[in-house]
């Protein structure tokens, strides 16, 4: 018997296509399906289980819950480990150890190509909005200079509205170069600059590609006084209120300005939920995983995750297939049909179109992730915690010579480890995870560029105190 979801892949795939497997013909020939505009949108700090449509009961979230009712959603969906490592891997679809990028606040390297210089080069425009922190300054989120060797405006966006890492209430941004205060929520700025943006674009019937990527529900944790009553005086969930509203503001506005069926927004975190055990209550929920930030359990790096694109999926799908934040660059490049002649090489993601039209059940190849220890004298694959995940098992080495095995299948909780009972899978995997980690090894030391070697960043130096 067909599986409810694969009826539903096949019902939007004969809608998209007509009846003889031939592309229907398009109504609107001036913003054709094949150049979509597309949005990518992340949270920073939102545990899988902080939405409603997992199960959260603390508040709702209705604006990600329609998005989740009517697109493609993922019930695994993998980002990193923290957030500099996963903003890394969206920007271009390798892992981020393969850059030297570990920690938050590391900088990406300029031999890198992202997907934000690929869309460019595809005749889009291109915006970022919000937290950036690939530019190697450290703390709260500062306004970006058009003079930072590594802001977003090098790595290929035309507008910028951002900062360096998180921020709240009452923030100052980088608006190209130029300072802006804005009052209220950080969340409600962004999308209202992003909207400004988006406006003319869709005046000039001008595809674009847009980067929304919210300071919340990051510490220190200050919503709206509205929202923190709404969220019965949790100011966690205060700020994934106002987040929430804003991506209803930005779908309006895409609705009212025509533009919403062929636009892709995808809506991810970036990284599992902080889960402070001296703290329990003053965080967000795990949805019954296992871990949190920093951890490879599912807790560390499973998010929620939902794709919508009223022109290509037409029915809702819930997808149990893993993906991940380092497929995003993959499927944008084949969405956006271009070549990338300086393409860097080896990538990790693989192109999620398929299973969009309907065509991919299982992942054609496992995931890796590995959070590098710094502590170590140098890198080498027993340098901290690591896990390999395909369409069924998971390992996971959570310390040198320690290795759990779980079936995601049917313990989505990771609470029995099968390594003994299958040392044959064990073995299997571990091999598959040795080679993928000597891969990103020979990728750190600078083997993928053309250079054969690594070209340190060259970080924006801070202005010294005036002296007396």
């Amino acid at each position: 018997m067909m599986r409810p979801t694969v009826l539903l892949l096949l019902i939007g795939t004969l809608l998209a296509f007509g009846a003889n497997g031939s592309r229907a013909a398009n109504k609107n020939p001036q913003n054709p399906s094949d150049r979509p505009n597309i949005i990518l949108c992340m949270t920073d700090d939102q545990g899988w289980g902080d939405v409603s449509y997992n199960g959260l009961k603390q508040i709702k979230t209705p604006s990600l819950d329609t998005m989740a009712a009517a697109g493609l959603r993922f019930n695994r969906f993998y980002a990193q480990q923290s957030c500099s490592p996963t903003r890394a891997c969206v920007m271009t679809g390798r892992h981020p150890n393969r850059m030297g990028l570990f920690w938050p606040g590391m900088p990406l390297r300029k031999q890198e190509v992202t997907i934000a210089q690929v869309a460019k080069a595809a005749g889009y425009a291109t915006a970022h909005f919000g937290k950036w922190h690939l530019n190697g300054v450290a703390g709260f989120g500062k306004p970006i200079a058009t003079s930072d060797p590594l802001g977003p405006g090098p790595f290929g966006f035309d507008e910028c509205f951002s900062v360096s890492n998180w921020f709240d209430l009452n923030w100052t941004f980088g608006h190209n170069g130029k300072n802006v205060k804005v009052s209220g929520d950080g969340s409600d700025a962004i999308v209202d600059a992003a909207l400004k943006f988006i406006g003319p674009m869709a005046e000039q019937k001008k595809p674009f590609f847009a980067a929304v990527w919210f300071g919340s529900p990051h510490a220190p944790h200050q919503p709206l006084p509205a929202d923190l009553k709404a969220a019965g005086g949790s100011a966690y969930f205060g700020e994934i209120v106002g987040m929430d509203r804003s991506m209803g503001t930005l779908r309006a506005g895409l609705r009212k300005l025509g533009i919403a069926d062929n636009t892709i927004v995808w809506f991810c975190s970036d990284n599992g939920g902080w889960i402070d055990e001296e703290k329990p209550d003053a965080n967000g929920v795990t949805g019954g995983l296992r871990g949190r930030k920093g951890d490879m359990w599912e807790g560390g790096i499973r998010v929620p995750a939902v794709i919508e694109w009223p022109a290509r999926i037409k029915q809702p799908v819930v997808t149990e297939m893993p993906a991940g934040v380092v497929d995003i660059y993959p499927t944008i490049v084949e969405i956006l049909k271009t070549s990338v002649p300086n393409q860097v090489l080896p990538l990790d993601g693989i192109s999620l179109m398929p299973l969009i039209e309907g065509r991919m059940q299982q992942r054609p190849k496992p995931m890796g992730f590995w959070q590098y220890d710094e502590s170590q004298p140098s890198i080498n694959t027993n340098s901290g915690p690591s896990a390999w995940t395909d369409n069924r098992y998971k390992l996971v080495k959570p310390h040198p010579d320690l290795w759990e095995l779980y079936d995601m299948r049917t313990d989505l909780a990771e609470e029995k480890d099968l390594a003994a009972d299958h040392p044959e899978i064990v073995n299997r995997m571990k091999a598959e995870l040795d080679a993928w980690q000597q891969s990103v090894i020979r990728s750190y030391e600078g083997q993928d560029y053309p250079e054969k070697k690594v070209i340190q960043p060259k970080l924006i130096q801070p202005k010294k105190a005036a002296t007396k």
